[in-house]
């Protein structure tokens, strides 16, 4: 289960990424079914179906899925309240659990009213995934001994961070075919101030914390329709050759087909809430009962229940699971119909699959995210970008 940067989520937004990875929701129309074309017309601005909301203000992702019913507004409210929480590290609280080591203290801190997060230098919503060559005994990626497979920056008082990241630019400049000019910044990471030694062998994957809604929709996309449109080997010869990234399941205990993440390296949302928790934040839940500084010097030596309990976490899933879907935005402008002209002929589409649909959602009830047809712009697959989009 290769998992390196070279290969990448096929969506528009698949280069860096943290707790949800969710699809380029943009333009076009016309199919039904596993990306199949479909006579029947319909409002190709809906990107989410029946989820879509009409807002183009700073708010836009902040609004639950307009088709729950009353009960599911208020559980996706209750979720809300969670996710806006900030967590501390004082016990007996309802917000405790924060720590010993964490990234940050809350969701929204990270996924800015639920949008992506900025990568700046404090890495307020940019983390650090690491691992050393080889793979774990689940199959992914391999741990670093005395890290674990995420940098943890900051740390409760008293107790010392794994490490600090410094971020250095270089301008590469070159031209377009026309003959107009750019400057690229690229980035370079090195780890410093580490409390025990680094591995000097260890790789890094910066990831930048992504906007959140769609994930139940991506969720109800049936199994067979993502793995009838892999094709690893490009036996079609069209040049694509995207491949399903097949995961360990923490909840199910078996592999599982990956959706969720900028990798997809999560196989659901609840299991990506639980790391997120976990791993981000520091915070123990039904799923992930040990603390992310377990076996370091960081850990506290507390092995008790849960810090957030499996109603809370459940509330916090359905919540992202059930945020509406921005409408797109000037559909009839005619340059932007040429641009959907152009991304089609350049075979764009061929792994930014347009319009799929979904089925029933596995795990929830409701038919909110069921038999919708949606414009995710992904196919869900892993696709190789090149020795330039790869870290190793």
């Amino acid at each position: 289960m290769r998992t390196d940067n070279k290969w990448v989520f096929g969506s528009c937004i698949a280069a860096l990424g943290v707790l949800f990875s969710l699809p380029c929701f943009l333009f076009i129309a016309g199919c039904s079914g596993g990306g199949g074309v479909s006579e029947e017309p319909f409002n190709e601005s809906l990107l989410g179906g029946d989820t879509t909301v009409i807002d183009a203000t700073s708010q836009a992702f902040r609004f639950p899925a307009p088709n729950l019913s009353d009960m599911g507004l208020q559980k996706h409210m209750e979720g809300d309240n969670t996710f806006e929480t900030v967590f501390i590290a004082r016990s007996g609280s309802i917000r405790s659990g924060l720590g010993p080591i964490y990234g940050n203290d809350s969701c929204a801190r990270c996924h800015i009213n639920n949008g992506r997060g900025e990568p700046d230098e404090k890495l307020t919503s940019l983390v650090f995934r690491i691992s050393i060559p080889g793979q774990s005994e689940i199959g992914g990626p391999n741990p670093v001994p005395g890290f674990g497979i995420q940098l943890q920056d900051k740390a409760i008082l008293g107790t010392s961070e794994e490490a600090s990241v410094l971020i250095e630019y270089e301008e590469i400049e070159g031209q377009y075919a026309d003959g107009t000019n750019y400057t690229l910044r690229k980035p370079t990471y090195t780890v410093t101030s580490s409390y025990i030694l680094f591995p000097d062998d260890s790789l890094l994957s910066p990831r930048i914390a992504s906007f959140v809604f769609g994930i139940g929709l991506l969720e109800a996309i049936p199994e067979e329709t993502i793995l009838s449109l892999a094709d690893p080997d490009d036996t079609n010869v069209d040049g694509i050759s995207g491949r399903p990234n097949l995961v360990w399941s923490f909840e199910n205990q078996e592999i599982a087909l990956g959706r969720i993440g900028w990798k997809a390296g999560v196989p659901s949302a609840f299991e990506q809430a639980a790391r997120a928790f976990n791993e981000d934040m520091g915070v123990t839940n039904p799923l992930l009962s040990h603390e992310s500084s377990f076996g370091q010097t960081q850990f506290n030596g507390l092995d008790d229940d849960p810090e957030l309990n499996f109603e809370t976490l459940d509330t916090v899933v359905f919540y992202v699971q059930t945020l509406a879907v921005p409408a797109r935005r000037n559909v009839d402008d005619p340059q932007v119909k040429r641009g959907q002209e152009l991304f089609s002929e350049t075979k764009c589409s061929s792994c930014h699959i347009p319009v799929l649909e979904t089925g029933r959602h596995p795990t929830r009830n409701e038919p909110v995210l069921s038999n919708q047809v949606i414009l995710p712009y992904t196919d869900l697959l892993l696709h190789d970008m090149g020795e330039g989009l790869a870290d190793g």
